[in-house]
């Protein structure tokens, strides 16, 4: 009885990994468009069963995710790609409980991100994508306190 109890307390944490792929489902979803509605619809789910897969709340099934992978047009490996070291090397009982601060600050996670790749990739023209490229590196160092000259010199 007690290990039945230990095994449903682990199946039910809230895990880094878990988190991890329903930041990923969520990335590519809004980079696509696509509301949690239209997702959940097109895999059988409700919306508010998107959102929990998506804070990590639950976590999705090997062929939810393959699902989900043939609806949002990825292989399942991009659910899983860029996750940090820490992370993919933790247990599940390490990671219990443990609040999602890190992941919570992360930018790749701000819907103003997601908007301005997805704005940025709206761009036909190449040359004028790479000029917009260039501009935006340029104001990071300029905000960080780099000197013009510098920046000036570095793009030559």
């Amino acid at each position: 009885m007690a290990a039945q109890r230990e095994f449903e307390r682990r199946t039910e944490a809230n895990h880094a990994v878990d988190r991890h792929v329903g930041q990923r489902v969520r990335l590519r979803r809004t980079l696509m468009g696509m509301s949690q509605e239209k997702l959940g619809e097109a895999v059988g789910i409700t919306f508010q069963q998107v959102q929990k897969y998506e804070r990590g709340t639950n976590r999705i099934s090997a062929s939810r995710l393959y699902s989900m992978s043939r609806v949002l047009d990825v292989p399942v490996s991009f659910f899983f790609d860029d996750m940090p070291d820490d992370v993919a090397n933790e247990a599940p009982s390490q990671t219990e409980n443990k609040a999602p601060a890190a992941l919570d600050n992360d930018p790749m996670t701000k819907r103003e991100t997601l908007d301005l790749i997805r704005t940025y990739f709206s761009i036909d023209d190449p040359d004028l994508r790479k000029q917009v490229y260039d501009l935006a590196r340029t104001l990071a160092k300029v905000s960080r306190g780099g000197d013009v000259e510098e920046i000036s010199e570095e793009a030559s």
